[in-house]
């Protein structure tokens, strides 16, 4: 049986599922034709049920729950490892500017729009591209700070970065203005949930029970390796050090990867009530459909 199968190339990702693709473990008769996107061009094909099994941003996921269901493994949840806010200028922002400015965000459907959201909901004027343009983009605004340092003159240029980013941003000079994922952290009590592997609801329940499963070995497999990074990880990994690469896997991949468990299913229903206040969420009886059971 082949089934497509889609998930970033960012090292988290390929650490993930390099054993499962590559068959360094039995994949138990199941074959994967693999489609590496990064994450928002998955959220949108999520809408249109392209892919049987599919790396999705929460908030994408919350809006298709009656086409896909979640895996209990593979995911990207944690604490520690939000969304941040970053700025060209090292000065102060307060909420009036950061309402008032352009905030580039990594796409409409991905879970930092979300979070930047509820840390900022009445700043809405936000541009999406992909996660890796943000930083240029920031850095190429000329907006001058106030001789103050209180604030920014006229409409500023923030950016919410993801991924490896969050480990390169100040060596281009760039700088924090809010750790997204602390504020959620503080606010809500919970880990931050980023994105999860779903599958579609129509693939026979034991098939997605046995997909769980394979994904779980896989990640099992790659951190009886560790702190081998595989060429696999290497080959897509956008030229980034080995030192980057490794912190990446180890901020995102964790124990909530192989198995949710209830703290992460209980952080992610907490994601989808909030999510259900700002989002065109498909009806779906009760949180805890979601995942698969």
């Amino acid at each position: 049986m082949k089934l497509t199968l889609g998930f970033s190339p960012c090292p988290n990702d390929t650490f993930i599922f390099d054993a499962l693709v590559n068959k360094k473990i039995d994949t138990e008769g199941l074959e994967f034709d693999v489609v590496l996107e990064d994450v928002e061009t998955l959220n949108k094909w999520s809408f249109e049920k392209k892919l049987d099994i599919t790396k999705l941003s929460y908030p994408a996921f919350f809006q298709n729950p009656d086409k896909y269901v979640l895996l209990n493994s593979g995911a990207a949840l944690g604490k520690g490892v939000g969304p941040i806010l970053i700025s060209k200028q090292n000065s102060q922002h307060s909420i009036f500017n950061i309402q008032h400015s352009t905030i580039a965000l990594p796409g409409e459907n991905t879970t930092a729009n979300l979070l930047f959201s509820f840390a900022y909901p009445n700043a809405i004027n936000k541009t999406f591209m992909r996660f890796d343009k943000i930083e240029d983009f920031i850095l190429n605004d000329s907006t001058k700070a106030s001789p103050g340092g209180g604030g920014l003159v006229g409409a500023a240029v923030l950016g919410v970065i993801i991924h490896e980013n969050r480990f390169t941003y100040q060596q281009k000079g760039l700088h924090k203005v809010t750790d997204l994922g602390e504020y959620w952290e503080e606010k809500m009590q919970a880990p931050i949930p980023l994105g999860g592997i779903a599958v579609k609801r129509s693939i026979d329940k034991e098939i997605s029970f046995k997909i769980d499963r394979l994904i779980r070995k896989s990640i099992e497999f790659a951190f009886g390796n560790y702190p081998l990074i595989t060429e696999y990880v290497k080959q897509h990994s956008q030229e980034m050090s080995e030192d980057v690469m490794r912190q990446h896997i180890e901020l995102y991949v964790n124990n909530f990867s192989i198995d949710l468990g209830n703290d992460g299913k209980q952080a992610i229903e907490t994601l989808y009530k909030i999510a259900t206040t700002q989002l065109p969420v498909s009806s779906i009886q009760s949180s805890s459909g979601l995942f698969l059971s």
